[in-house]
């Protein structure tokens, strides 16, 4: 296993050591000892999974203390551009974002960690993506800061995704108060 971090600190971009032979292929998706030698000491206490059409962008997303996510990412089938804004107050990074291609044929794993809001485009039609959370979801403790917000500028590639009502309803960065 390869684990890389990124210019935003405690963003890590994971390669599993992947097994194939003629059958297919084989890889741990996590190990809880291995994990803990990078600094992921977390308890996993959900798991999610969504599928998603081509164009499909779902996010930003992230959830408030006490009930603060760290995200476990990853796609099994399909694609999609992940993002992660780093809301940590605190961090040189405020405001930033970092991205990468997230698929099944590369099978990288991405962990951000409490302190970042996270969000997906699909790039293929039937994408499943899955995510393991180190906190359980609590609707009181969701937030959420609009996709195409102007002081982010996040480069998307797609300037008119399929978005839900509450994403294009999130509220602009610059209205945002971190709790982080």
């Amino acid at each position: 296993m390869e684990v890389k971090q990124v210019f935003i600190p405690d963003l890590l971009i994971i390669q599993p050591d992947v097994f194939t032979d003629s059958r297919g292929y084989f890889f741990e998706t996590y190990n809880k000892q291995k994990f803990k030698q990078f600094g992921l000491d977390y308890e996993f206490l959900q798991d999610n999974q969504s599928l998603s059409s081509k164009g499909t962008l779902r996010g930003l997303h992230f959830q408030n203390p006490p009930f603060d996510q760290g995200k476990l990412v990853s796609v099994i089938k399909g694609s999609v551009l992940d993002i992660a804004v780093d809301i940590r107050k605190d961090s040189q990074y405020y405001g930033k974002y970092f991205s990468l291609v997230l698929s099944e044929n590369n099978k990288t794993m991405f962990w951000i960690p409490p302190g970042f809001a996270h969000g997906f485009l699909s790039l293929e039609n039937d994408t499943i993506f899955v995510y393991k959370c180190s906190q359980v979801y609590n609707k009181t403790s969701e937030g959420s800061i609009r996709w195409n917000d102007p002081d982010l500028n996040i480069s998307w590639g797609n300037n008119s995704p399929v978005v839900s009502i509450k994403d294009q309803e999130a509220p602009l960065f610059k209205h945002f108060i971190s709790m982080f």
